[in-house]
C-alpha cells in the first residue's frame, strides 16, 4: 500500500486534471489505519498536493485538504516543523477557511511538542500569521486560532513569546480590528489565564485583562453583556477566582444588580449577572456566597416571579443550580416563606408554562430533590419532602400527568423528578402508595425515544440501588424491577416482538 500512496502521489503532479488521482489516493489513505499510516508516508514529498491548493475549483480543496489532513496527523509535530513550516505558514492566508483550519491544527500540534516548540518560537512571524487568523471573518478559524494560540501558555518560552514584544503588539493591533475581533482576543487571554497562576500573571501583567475588566461597567450594554460572560469564564478556575475578589469584581458585580433596577437596559446584562454568581457559589460556597452579596439570591427570586421568561428561564437554572448541593438547599431553606413561594411558581410554570420553560423548571425542581445516599439524613429527607409537597396537593399526580403528555422533552423532565425522589424512603412509599404507578415504571410501551427509555432506565437503577426499595416497595415489585434493570433500557420481549411481525 506504501507504493501505491507513493506512485499516486507521483501521478499527482503530472496530470492536468488531478480530480480522479485525488480521489483515489483519498481512498487509499482511508483504508489504512492513521497509526499505521506513518510508516507509509515517511519519506513521501507532499509538496505536489501543497502545490494543488492554489486553484479556485472547490472540489480539489476539499480533496487535498482532507488528503493533508490524514497524512499530516500521522506525522509527528518535529516532522511538520522540519519539512512543511511554510507550507503550513502559507496555507494561513490562503483564501478558503478549511485551509486555513488545517494549518491552524497542525501549528497547534507544534507548538504543544517541546522540540517543534523551540523552532516556531525561533520564526515567530508563523504565530504572527496566526494571531491574525483571530480577525478572520469566519468564526470557525477564529475559533481554531484561538485554540492552537491557547496551547503556547502551556510552557514559559511560549508565554515569553506571546506576551512580549512583537507578538503582543500585533494581537493588539487585531483587536482594534472590531468590537467581535476584540472579545475574540478576550476569549484567548481568559483561556489562557485559567491554565495556571503564573499564565494568569502574564495575562495580567499585559494589561489586556484590566481592558477586559473594564468592559463590564461601558456604555454599551451589549458589550457588557459578554464582558460578563468573559468574566464568568475566568472564576472558572480558583487563581482566577482569587484574581477577581483582589480586583474587588465580585462587589463590581453586586453594585450592578442593585443598580441594575433603574436601568431600562439591564434585561440585556443582567442574567449574565445573575449567572455569575450561581457559578461562583457552587464553584466555592452557596452559602458565603449567599450571605456575602444577598443582593444575589432575592435577584433570584425576583426573576423567578418575573413573567418575562428570559428572566424567569436564568432563574429556573440558578435555582437548580444552587440547590443541587446540600449547603445549596440549606441556604434556600433558610429563606422561609420566600423560597416556598418561589416554590409554588415553579410547579405552576411546570404544569402550564411555555414548553421551554416547562422544561428548565422541571430539571431545576430535579436537582433540588435529589440526594446522594450518603447526604440523607433524617433533616435533609424532611426537607427535600416538604419541598415535594409544596409543589402541588397532590404532587404525584401532577408529576404523573406531566409524563403522560405527547411531548417527549416534559415526558423526561417528569421522569428526572421521579429518578430524585426514587432513593428516598418517602419517595419511595409515594410511588407504592400512587395507584397504577409501579405499572407505569415497569411498562416499557411508555416512552419510546431513546431519551425516554434512557430516563426511564435511570429512574429503575435508581429505585433497584436504594437498600429500602424491597422492604418498601415489596419484594414482587422489586424483583421485576431487577429484571427490567438487568435487560437493558431497549429490550423487547419475544412475544412483543411475534406481535408486532404478525401485524405487518
Amino acid at each position: 500500500m506504501a507504493a501505491s500512496i507513493g506512485s499516486l502521489l507521483g501521478e499527482i503532479s503530472s496530470v492536468d486534471d488531478p480530480i480522479e488521482e485525488l480521489q483515489s489516493l483519498k481512498t487509499a489513505l482511508l483504508s489504512i489505519p492513521v497509526n499505521a499510516l506513518r510508516s507509509s508516508v515517511s519519506g513521501q514529498r507532499l509538496n505536489g498536493i501543497f502545490s494543488l491548493l492554489n486553484t479556485n475549483e472547490r472540489e480539489q480543496i476539499e480533496l487535498c485538504v482532507d488528503i493533508l489532513d490524514r497524512i499530516l496527523m500521522a506525522l509527528s509535530p518535529v516532522d511538520l516543523v522540519q519539512n512543511y513550516r511554510a507550507e503550513l505558514q502559507g496555507g494561513l492566508t490562503h483564501p478558503d477557511g478549511a485551509v486555513k483550519i488545517l494549518a491552524l491544527t497542525q501549528i497547534g500540534r507544534m507548538v504543544e511538542h517541546p522540540d517543534a516548540i523551540t523552532q516556531i518560537l525561533n520564526n515567530l512571524d508563523i504565530l504572527q500569521d496566526v494571531i491574525r487568523c483571530i480577525g478572520e471573518e469566519k468564526m470557525a478559524v477564529a475559533k481554531q486560532a484561538i485554540h492552537s494560540l491557547s496551547k503556547l501558555s502551556h510552557s514559559k518560552p511560549g508565554l515569553d513569546s506571546l506576551f512580549q514584544g512583537e507578538l503582543l503588539k500585533v494581537m493588539k493591533d487585531v483587536m482594534a480590528t472590531s468590537d467581535v475581533v476584540r472579545y475574540r482576543i478576550y476569549e484567548l487571554i481568559v483561556d489562557i489565564s485559567s491554565v495556571s497562576p503564573i499564565s494568569l500573571g502574564y495575562c495580567a501583567n499585559s494589561r489586556l485583562v484590566t481592558q477586559l475588566l473594564g468592559e463590564l461597567t461601558g456604555d454599551d450594554v451589549l458589550i457588557r453583556a459578554t464582558a460578563i460572560e468573559m468574566v464568568t469564564a475566568l472564576a472558572r478556575s480558583q487563581h482566577g477566582r482569587q484574581y477577581l475578589a483582589q480586583q474587588g469584581i465580585m462587589k463590581k458585580i453586586s453594585n450592578m444588580i442593585t443598580g441594575a433596577d433603574t436601568d431600562p437596559y439591564s434585561s440585556f446584562y443582567l442574567p449574565g449577572l445573575v449567572k455569575f454568581f450561581g457559578n461562583l457559589a457552587i464553584m466555592d460556597s452557596p452559602q458565603q456566597v449567599c450571605e456575602s452579596y444577598p443582593i444575589f439570591h432575592n435577584k433570584v427570586f425576583e426573576m423567578a416571579m418575573d413573567p418575562d421568561p428570559a428572566m424567569m428561564g436564568v432563574a429556573l437554572d440558578t435555582l437548580g443550580l444552587l440547590g443541587s448541593t446540600v449547603e445549596g438547599k440549606q441556604v434556600l431553606q433558610k429563606t422561609g416563606e420566600k423560597f416556598k413561594s418561589v416554590l409554588v411558581r415553579m410547579s405552576q410554570v411546570a404544569s402550564s408554562g411555555a414548553t421551554e420553560l416547562r422544561v428548565r423548571s422541571l430539571d431545576a425542581i430535579a436537582q433540588l430533590l435529589t440526594l446522594q445516599m450518603e447526604q440523607q439524613t433524617e433533616d435533609l429527607l424532611a426537607l427535600t419532602e416538604s419541598w415535594f409537597r409544596l409543589l402541588s396537593k397532590q404532587p404525584m399526580d401532577l408529576i404523573c400527568n406531566i409524563s403522560t403528555q405527547p411531548f417527549p422533552e416534559l415526558h423526561c423532565g417528569a421522569l428526572r423528578i421521579f429518578t430524585a425522589i426514587a432513593t428516598q424512603p418517602w419517595g419511595q412509599r409515594l410511588m407504592i402508595n400512587t395507584p397504577s404507578f409501579m405499572e407505569f415504571i415497569l411498562d416499557r410501551s411508555t416512552g419510546q425515544t431513546k431519551e425516554a427509555k434512557d430516563a426511564k432506565f435511570e429512574l429503575v437503577r435508581s429505585l433497584v440501588s436504594s437498600s429500602t426499595t424491597a422492604a418498601i416497595l415489596g419484594s414482587q415489585h422489586y424483583l421485576r424491577l431487577k429484571s427490567y434493570l438487568r435487560e437493558g433500557p431497549y429490550y423487547v420481549s419475544a412475544v412483543a416482538a411475534v406481535g408486532i411481525e404478525g401485524a405487518d
